[in-house]
C-alpha cells in the first residue's frame, strides 16, 4: 500500500501486526513501544524523521486505550503524571526542535538511530542486572535470611532514598504511589527527560519514563505502568501536533497501526496482573536490545547500499 504524505509503499498487514505486537506489549509493560514500532517502521522503508512523528500518532491512540484499563485496575497515580506535565511538555518541544535542526543537515537516520539503538541497549542492561538483584532479594526473604520488605518494593534503593529526601521545596505527596513527600523537581525532572526523547525519537518515551519512575522516585512498578501509559497521552498527543506541524507524521500510517494496537493494549493491560514487579522488569529486558538490533541492521543496510 502506498502512503502519499510520506512516499513509503508499506504492506498493511505488517502494519496491523506491528501495531497489535506494540499494544499488548506497551500495554502490559507501561511503554508506549516505540523501543519496537520505531525499529521496525524504519525498517520497513519510512524515512527516520516520519518514523518520529508516525510512531506518536500511533502510540498516543494505544496509549489512551491502555491507560483506560490501568486506571480501571487502580494502576494510575493522576497527582503524579499531572505533576509531570509541565516538564513533558517543554522536553517534548526541545526534542522536536532538535530533529528539525538534524533534518536541515541531513543527518537525522544517523545520529537518531545510532542515539536511540545506543540508549536502548543500556537501558536492557540496567533492568537486567536490577530485576536480577531484585528477584535474588525475594529469594532471601522466602528464605528468611532478610527481613521482609514490601513485595513489590525495589532492589535499586539508593538513588530513589537521596532523591526522597532531597530538601528543595515545593514539596508534594502522592498517596496513590505511596510516597509521603517527595520535591517537586525531580518529578518535573523526569518529565522533562521521558518529554524530550520522546520529542526527539518518537513514541512516548516510556523506556525513560517508566524506569525513571521506578529507579529515580520509588512508585511502585504497577503504578509507574499506568501512570506512565497516562502520561504518554499528553507527551505522545503534543509531539504529534507538533511534528504534523513540521511535517513529519503520516497520519494514515498512524491510523492503520492503530487497529492492531487497540486491541492488543487492553490484552497486555489485563495481563499485568498476573505477574509481580521483578517479573515485569526482568520480561522486558529483550525488547529494547531486539529494537536496537533491528535498528542497527538496517542503518547498516542502508549505509551498505550507499557505498
Amino acid at each position: 500500500m502506498h502512503f502519499p504524505i510520506s512516499g513509503a509503499t508499506i504492506s498493511s498487514p505488517w502494519l496491523i501486526g506491528i501495531g497489535l505486537v506494540v499494544g499488548i506489549l506497551g500495554g502490559f509493560f507501561g511503554v508506549g513501544g516505540s523501543f519496537l514500532a520505531g525499529p521496525a517502521l524504519y525498517a520497513l522503508g519510512l524515512p527516520m524523521n516520519f518514523v518520529v512523528g508516525t510512531d506518536l500518532a500511533h502510540i498516543m491512540g494505544k496509549s489512551v486505550v491502555a491507560a483506560k484499563k490501568h486506571r480501571a485496575l487502580g494502576n494510575v497515580d493522576l497527582k503524579l503524571g499531572l505533576i509531570m506535565v509541565g516538564g513533558t511538555l517543554v522536553g517534548v518541544e526541545l526534542g522536536a526542535q532538535l530533529v528539525q535542526v538534524l533534518k536541515r543537515l541531513n543527518l537525522t537516520d544517523l545520529v537518531l538511530g545510532g542515539v536511540f539503538s545506543t540508549i536502548l541497549i543500556i537501558l536492557s542492561l540496567f533492568m537486567a542486572w536490577e530485576s536480577i538483584g531484585a528477584l535474588r532479594m525475594r529469594r532471601l526473604i522466602a528464605t528468611g535470611r532478610i527481613k521482609t520488605i514490601k513485595r513489590d518494593r525495589i532492589h535499586f534503593t539508593a538513588v530513589v532514598k537521596k532523591v526522597q529526601a532531597l530538601r528543595l521545596p515545593p514539596y508534594v505527596s502522592l498517596p496513590a504511589s505511596g510516597i509521603t513527600k517527595i520535591s517537586l523537581w525531580p518529578i518535573l525532572a523526569v518529565g522533562l527527560a521521558g518529554g524530550f526523547f520522546s520529542g526527539l525519537l518518537g513514541g512516548g518515551a516510556g523506556y525513560i519514563r517508566m524506569p525513571s519512575l521506578v529507579y529515580v522516585l520509588g512508585v511502585p512498578t504497577h503504578v509507574a505502568i499506568g501512570t506512565d501509559l497516562f502520561e504518554i497521552i499528553i507527551s505522545a498527543g503534543y509531539g504529534t501536533v507538533s511534528h504534523a506541524i513540521k511535517g513529519n507524521v503520516d497520519i494514515l500510517i498512524a491510523l492503520v497501526m492503530h487497529t492492531g494496537a487497540a486491541v492488543g493494549a487492553q490484552i497486555g493491560a489485563a495481563a499485568t496482573e498476573k505477574f509481580h514487579g521483578p517479573w515485569i522488569r526482568l520480561a522486558f529486558v529483550p525488547l529494547p536490545l531486539l529494537g536496537a538490533g533491528l535498528l542497527l541492521w538496517e542503518l547498516f543496510h542502508r549505509g551498505a547500499m550507499k557505498l
